[in-house]
This record gives C-alpha cells, sequence and structure tokens, in this order.
C-alpha cells in the first residue's frame, strides 16, 4: 500500500502545477487585452480630443480691468466663439502686478479649457523689468492664435509745436532738461529708454501707476511726450489738444493711415509689433490649438463688423496662426534683448 501511497502523491503534484500554469496563463490574456484596448484608446484619443473640444466652459482670463481695450475684444470673440461651440465662454479679469496677477492664476489652472489672452508686450519685458521670474514664458505660454495688433503711438501736446519726432530730438536738446516723457509699463517703456539713451536726451522721465492719467496730461502740457496706445490718445487728438508723431507698427494701420511709422519718421529701432493672442498651457494638444485658432478666424472673418468695434478700440485685427505668433512673440523677445544689452539691463533670475 506504501508504493500506491507514493505514486498517488507524486501523480499529484504535476496537476497542481498544471492548474497554476494555466491561471497565469488567463492573467496574460487579460492583461493582453486591456493594454490592446488602451492603445486603442490612446491612438484615437488625439484627433476626438479636437473635434469634441469643448467639452465644458472655456475661461479666458485678462490682465486688465472690465472696460480695456482687450477686454472689449475677448468679449466680443468669446460671445462668438460660445455660439459656435455651445458652450459658455467666461471672461475673467485679473488686472495687477504688471499682468503677473493673471499669468499666475492661469498657470495654476493647468487647464486646456482656461486660456490666457494677453498683449505679448505684457509678459516679453518682465524679464527686463522684474528682479525675479515666477514662470518660464516660453514654456508655460503656448501661443494659439493672435487675435489683434494694438496701435502704439508718440504723441505730443499739439502747444508745443512740434510735427515730426527729429523735431522733437531737436528740440528737448536745445531745451535740455525741460521736457517730461512718460511711457506705458512693458516694452514701451524699454523702447522709449532706448530712445532716450541712444539720441542723447536731456528729459525728465515721469512715472505713473496708472498710465491711463498720461493722455490728460499730455494734452494739458504736463508731459511733452507719451509712448502708449494710441485709442487713449485719440480723444485729445480730435479734441486739437495732442498730436501723434509716428506709431510703432511695421507698417501704417488702417485706423491713423495719415500717421507715419517709426520707420518712416527716421527712427526704425523703436518699431515693434505689439500682439494681443491667446495662449494655452504647456501640454495642450497641437490639434487642440489649431482648432481654437481656426474657430477663431473663423467667426471674425464671418462678421464685418468686428474689425470696426475693435478698431474704435485702437486694435487692428491680425489673426496669425500657432505657428506665426510664436514667430511674432519671437521677434519681440529677440529685440527687446538687443535693447536691454544696449542699456545695460540683465535678464531676471528664475
Amino acid at each position: 500500500m506504501m508504493p500506491v501511497q507514493n505514486d498517488g502523491a507524486r501523480a499529484a503534484k504535476p496537476r497542481q502545477s498544471t492548474r497554476r500554469t494555466e491561471g497565469e496563463h488567463a492573467m496574460v490574456r487579460l492583461l493582453t487585452t486591456i493594454a490592446a484596448t488602451l492603445l486603442a484608446g490612446a491612438l484615437s484619443l488625439a484627433p476626438a480630443t479636437a473635434q469634441s473640444y469643448p467639452q465644458r466652459a472655456v475661461k479666458l482670463i485678462l490682465p486688465f480691468g472690465p472696460g480695456s481695450g482687450v477686454d472689449i475684444s475677448a468679449r466680443l470673440v468669446g460671445d462668438k466663439l460660445s455660439k459656435l461651440w455651445g458652450q459658455p465662454v467666461i471672461v475673467e479679469n485679473r488686472p495687477g502686478g504688471d499682468g503677473m496677477v493673471s499669468i499666475n492664476a492661469f498657470i495654476s489652472a493647468n487647464d486646456d479649457h482656461t486660456l490666457l489672452m494677453v498683449p505679448a508686450s505684457t509678459y516679453t519685458a518682465h524679464p527686463y523689468t522684474r528682479e525675479k521670474l515666477t514662470y518660464d514664458a516660453e514654456r508655460d505660454l503656448v501661443p494659439i492664435v493672435n487675435v489683434t495688433t494694438i496701435v502704439i503711438a508718440l504723441g505730443v501736446p499739439t502747444a508745443l509745436n512740434v510735427k515730426t519726432l527729429k523735431e522733437f530730438v531737436e528740440l528737448a536738446r536745445a531745451k535740455p532738461n525741460t521736457i517730461n516723457v512718460a511711457a506705458a509699463a512693458g516694452n514701451s517703456d524699454l523702447i522709449l529708454t532706448s530712445f532716450i539713451k541712444t539720441q542723447n536726451l536731456p528729459v525728465t522721465r515721469v512715472p505713473y501707476r496708472d498710465i491711463q492719467q498720461a493722455p490728460n496730461d499730455l494734452s494739458e502740457s504736463r508731459i511733452q511726450l507719451l509712448m502708449s496706445s494710441y485709442a487713449t490718445m485719440r480723444p485729445h487728438v480730435q479734441a486739437g489738444k495732442v498730436r501723434i508723431l509716428a506709431v510703432t507698427s511695421r507698417q501704417r494701420v488702417g485706423i491713423a493711415t495719415d500717421i507715419p511709422t517709426v520707420a518712416e519718421a527716421g527712427y526704425p529701432f523703436l518699431g515693434m509689433d505689439s500682439l494681443i493672442g491667446m495662449y494655452g498651457p504647456r501640454g495642450i494638444a497641437n490639434n487642440v490649438r489649431e482648432k481654437i485658432a481656426a474657430d477663431v478666424k473663423a467667426v471674425i472673418d464671418a462678421d464685418p463688423t468686428v474689425a470696426q468695434r475693435l478698431g474704435a478700440t485702437g486694435q487692428v485685427v491680425d489673426i496669425r496662426s500657432a505657428k506665426e505668433f510664436a514667430a511674432g512673440v519671437k521677434e519681440i523677445r529677440d529685440q527687446l534683448a538687443g535693447i536691454a544689452k544696449t542699456l545695460g539691463i540683465k535678464p531676471a533670475s528664475q
């Protein structure tokens, strides 16, 4: 009986081993099926994401308050996108901190349904106007579409009796330390500083906490040169108290065809486009960027009155694809880096 029992025990062991092997095979088959399903889903995810975007409300964060030119354009375009998408587009005004409040809010959201609409001039100057940066613009702000270009102008009081930039330079040199000048924060401030230094102008800089006060001071001759948005000076131009000497655009703009560019006025290094566009967070899918850009272009092209309404705020419709927009921003960055080098300004640390 003992040999029979031993043979039975030896026979039982292979059957136990076979049962374990079958279980392992079943697990492998299950994992293989799951992996194949996930892979198929991943391969179809990208086009589906673009086609179905947006799946919920889209938030558009701005660095300026209600009623500003950027606010008006954001609400105008946002309303049309909302109708096209069938989803709300919520404009959120987050002014303050030279644009940092809005940028930090946008980066913290880290959501492709939260976009940032901001002038490139607001953040491209940050490396040269702030002691320390808390973000990396090239990494954290992904260009989607440029929407408009804002017209930046150099204006003087008509009482100053100069009609060209060259005449202003001659007057400033002839009457040292009697001319007060001011500029909007950001790129305009750096460009004006470069203008003063390269032309050896003995003028006094007037700082403003709120640049919106400057056009009125210009009209009353409390300052003698202002570099800021054309729209803020236009009422005083129409009243006959301010004269625009030049615009910083690369070419003359439709809302001010009679005003020369700075290049035409003899100072090409002052030229810089002021791009206003939408940005997405890092990691946003390229096809989603392309869809948003195409939709923005479509809603603006479909309504000719959009250009007229934006023109009243000193903006010119200037739709640029993500690639074109990114190239324009890089050009601004490179130009500012050159200006900063001339002025001896080192970029802020991160």
